[in-house]
């Protein structure tokens, strides 16, 4: 799968997909839409962005229209896996990575509290 750009598609910068992605979760009614700036921390990408559908069906048509979206709009194509399940769902935008969950799933795995920057620890 390539995630080139198509004929006079434009490769965007991740700065500009990102603000595609969160775009299309907020038109989607995705909830609790979190951006974590990855650069320096991860050389997987450069941003993550966490949200919740309140269903099983909502999450995959969230998951399924972002990964449309994207494909019209860049001619960009996005591993996706987790849809079937509909409980958590990665999509791979190469620069950014995108995790929609079920709010129960979100709660147990707690993504934000493992790469959210942390202030000053006490010694």
């Amino acid at each position: 799968m390539s995630t080139a750009p198509q004929g006079n598609v434009a490769e965007p910068s991740s700065e500009e997909l990102l603000s595609r992605i969160v775009a299309s979760l907020d038109d989607d009614k995705a909830e609790e839409i979190v951006t974590i700036d990855l650069k320096g921390r991860s050389s997987v990408a450069d941003y993550m962005v966490i949200c919740s559908g309140q269903s099983s069906r909502q999450v995959a048509a969230i998951a399924d229209k972002l990964v449309e979206r994207l494909k019209e709009d860049y001619g960009r194509s996005c591993k996706i896996e987790g849809k079937e399940q509909g409980d958590w769902v990665l999509i791979d935008a190469a620069d950014v990575i995108v995790h929609v969950f079920r709010p129960e799933v979100r709660e147990f795995y707690q993504l934000e509290k493992m790469w959210m920057p942390t202030g000053p620890r006490a010694a």
